[in-house]
């Protein structure tokens, strides 16, 4: 259909790597255990509102031509890794500057889910590894000889979406369990605030230093 090959082989590989922890699973974690289910949810729309944009560009050719450009792809890399470090450095900052007002009160003040919406779309789409993986991942089940290439690559994207976005909202449910659970201990709240900020600084880091 569409020239797509090997469907059934395309949803297991993409259950497996749904599976397999990364940064996408490591924000979502973070923001559930920060702020509870909703955050985690709506962090989860998020990363899968960037998968889309990443569906769409491969579908039209614009992955391909990224991923063959060094310097696109160095752009990209350092703005992703930036906007991490930053939402990191965020985090604890904030924490700390609670502390000295009001120490041991629990957990930040929320951020808006519209907010957590948007660090998810933008932590996905500035994440070049996601770039390379499109490229180099679906272009395996689409036939080389298809007249509906456009087509297979957007089926296919569709499909990776919502298995993402079902995965992904499953963890943000289990993390926010997680939480809600703790949610009277501030103590370890402040612990977990510190852990998720240092992880994003972490990720970011390691974006920094990733090579193509």
């Amino acid at each position: 259909m569409f020239g797509i090959t090997q469907f059934w082989f395309f949803l297991v590989a993409v259950m497996l790597l749904n599976a397999t922890p990364g940064p996408d699973t490591a924000y979502i974690v973070g923001r559930s255990l920060a702020q509870g289910r909703g955050a985690g949810l709506v962090s989860a729309l998020g990363i899968s509102a960037g998968c889309c944009v990443h569906s769409l560009a491969c579908a039209f050719g614009l992955t391909a031509l990224l991923a063959a450009s060094a310097t696109a792809f160095t752009v990209v890399k350092l703005v992703g890794a930036i906007y991490l470090i930053y939402l990191g450095a965020m985090l604890l900052i904030k924490r700390a500057a609670q502390e000295k007002t009001l120490p041991a009160t629990g957990p930040l003040t929320p951020r808006p889910l519209r907010a957590l919406f948007v660090q998810g779309f933008w932590t996905n789409v500035l994440n070049p590894k996601v770039v390379l993986f499109f490229v180099s991942f679906f272009p395996q089940f689409v036939s080389v000889g298809s007249a509906h290439k456009t087509l297979a690559f957007l089926v296919l994207g569709g499909v990776f979406v919502l298995m993402s976005t079902i995965w992904n909202s499953l963890v943000a449910w289990i993390a926010g369990t997680v939480t809600r659970r703790i949610g009277q201990k501030p103590s370890l709240r402040r612990w977990i605030d510190r852990v998720v900020g240092s992880a994003f600084i972490g990720l970011g880091i390691r974006l920094a230093t990733a090579h193509r």
